[in-house]
């Protein structure tokens, strides 16, 4: 490519492309001029490692082959659909997910993305019980649309208020600053339970329809729910008579080694949405897999929503290469090793290596890195929601990993790895060296600080 080329996209980026979560004069986006398996590239020929799988959603990669042939040979036949219509890679698809999700489940609504998807469960629940509240954590992430937002416990939702006012949010456990005080995971679940059931008669359940909840609350932290956790909102949903929402949007299909994740915590949720890794985003695709009480529910009664591309076929024609690749390829034996074997050891090593790690937790291929000053005090390495200055010795870190050729996944204080789930154990070497030595450049400057103020 030339460099008259790369011009032009930045041109006509800068120019016209509106962009989200962004102060649109303070950006200026990197062109990207292709990209292949775990990796991308710029104009200049540069390389990155993709260790955030772009937004978690690349899963099977960049421009893998199967997804690719998916599509095109879609699009040769049927390009497209009305959702009013039977088609065959839709109802293939469905069939393949609730498969998956379990014995439990009975039907698919598809939708365009995650949000959406959080949009029609909450709406599919509130219908199901007559109840309008609905619960989720405050350290959490549903999307950017309307009750979804609402549903968001983290500050993006702050710009977007007065929110939907039957939102009720609470905290969920986090053993490393427990809102609790508890000294130990289970000390933490237990807890964490008692609140919960305090918030919900204080609530009054008969006004509480659902609690959503990602089964590991993904940007937000990497924070993988402490033994028993989960089955005990399970209990409690059972009690009160609320529907319980399980968010699989980013850990979905593979992410954590199952291909659910609440499929590793003996539990079975009423509505599950996912989005992101059923098919990478080749070509934008969510849905929710429905219980078979909830799908009955329906049988008599209209269900009050819909979307024009709602089960798109060229979307769901990739869905259904994508289990096909999961099944050939092995791919959720290999994330487990590639967790187990490779990123737990060499990420719990930093424990000890870096004054600046105070705690490393994840399963799979998802995990989180959260950076400290002082690992006795847990003051974070910028404070929470930082921007500007106060976000400086992150972005110096993130600078570090993209120099090296690492492009990283940060939030806040923390670094999250979460590549895609093809990634090799050389790329996935070599990219956690990379964020090891960008680690240190951090280290460096705690030094340099303790040293000026003392």
């Amino acid at each position: 490519m030339t460099t008259e080329e790369e011009a032009l996209v930045r041109a006509n980026d800068r120019s016209h492309v509106f962009h989200s979560w962004s102060v649109q004069g303070a950006i200026n986006p990197m062109p990207v001029a292709g990209g292949l398996g775990s990796e991308f590239w710029d104009y200049d020929g540069k390389r990155y490692l993709d260790f955030g799988a772009q937004l978690v959603n690349l899963n099977l990669g960049h421009q893998h082959p199967a997804l690719i042939a998916a599509i095109h040979a879609q699009a040769d036949r049927l390009a497209t659909i009305q959702p009013a219509l039977a088609n065959d890679v839709r109802g293939e698809l469905a069939a393949l997910v609730t498969d998956a999700a379990g014995e439990s489940f009975a039907k698919v609504f598809f939708t365009n993305g995650g949000a959406d998807a959080n949009e029609n469960a909450v709406r599919m629940a509130r219908l199901f019980t007559g109840k309008r509240k609905v619960m989720a954590m405050y350290r959490s992430y549903h999307g950017s649309t309307s009750t979804a937002i609402s549903l968001t416990g983290d500050p993006r939702r702050w710009a977007n208020e007065p929110s939907d006012p039957s939102v009720v949010h609470f905290h969920g456990p986090y053993p490393y600053r427990s809102p609790f005080y508890s000294d130990g995971p289970e000390q933490e679940t237990e807890r964490a339970l008692e609140y919960l059931e305090q918030t919900i008669v204080l609530e009054g359940a008969a006004t509480i329809g659902a609690i959503l909840i990602e089964t590991i609350v993904g940007t937000n932290g990497v924070l993988v729910p402490p033994p028993g956790y989960l089955k005990g909102v399970r209990a409690l949903c059972d009690k009160y008579g609320i529907v319980y929402i399980a968010d699989e949007v980013m850990v979905g299909f593979g992410r954590t080694g199952e291909m659910f994740a609440y499929q590793a915590h003996d539990v079975v949720p009423d509505l599950v949405t996912f989005a992101k890794g059923i098919n990478s985003g080749y070509v934008p695709l969510g849905g929710v897999i429905i219980s078979r009480a909830i799908a009955e529910y329906f049988d008599d009664k209209m269900f009050p929503g819909g979307l024009t591309y709602s089960g798109h076929p060229l979307a769901c024609a990739v869905g259904v290469a994508t289990f096909g690749v999961f099944e050939r390829d092995g791919i959720l034996a290999h994330v487990k090793d590639m967790g187990e074997r490779v990123v737990e050891p060499i990420l719990k090593g930093w424990l000890e290596k870096h004054p600046c790690v105070g705690d490393v937790r994840g399963v799979g291929l998802f995990w989180a890195i959260e950076l400290v000053k002082d690992k006795a005090t847990r003051e974070p390495l910028v404070p929470f929601n930082a921007s500007g200055a106060d976000a400086a010795p992150m972005a110096a870190f993130v600078a570090a990993c993209k120099a090296a050729g690492l492009w990283p996944f940060a939030h806040f204080n923390r670094t999250h790895v979460c590549p895609p789930l093809v990634i090799t154990e050389e790329e996935l070497r070599r990219g956690l060296a990379i964020i090891d030595d960008a680690l240190t450049v951090v280290d460096r400057a705690l030094t340099v600080a303790d040293a000026t103020t003392a």
